[in-house]
């Protein structure tokens, strides 16, 4: 599926806005990028297995919470990332 990646975490991707993942659910997929870009997983996802406060995902233009969220090949996952400054 594709996963659309925030500008902060193009230093992964070798500066690419998408990848292409798969798994059956979220933490699958997070699994994948994390094997595709290792580090990735560790800025999204925080030790106790939640989305990081400042990352909110998106499947199919719907904000998710938890990573057991039920995924299908045809999805398209978002994942954003809070600015910050003042």
């Amino acid at each position: 599926m594709k996963v659309s990646i925030p500008s902060a975490l193009h230093s992964y991707t070798s500066k690419k806005s998408e990848a292409s993942a798969s798994g059956k659910t979220l933490a699958e997929v997070m699994q994948d990028l994390d094997r595709q870009f290792p580090g990735m997983r560790f800025r999204i996802i925080d030790e106790q297995d939640q989305i990081r406060p400042h990352i909110k995902i998106f499947v199919n233009r719907e904000q998710v919470r938890g990573l057991d969220v039920a995924l299908k090949a045809t999805d398209e996952i978002a994942i954003v990332q809070a600015f910050s400054g003042g």
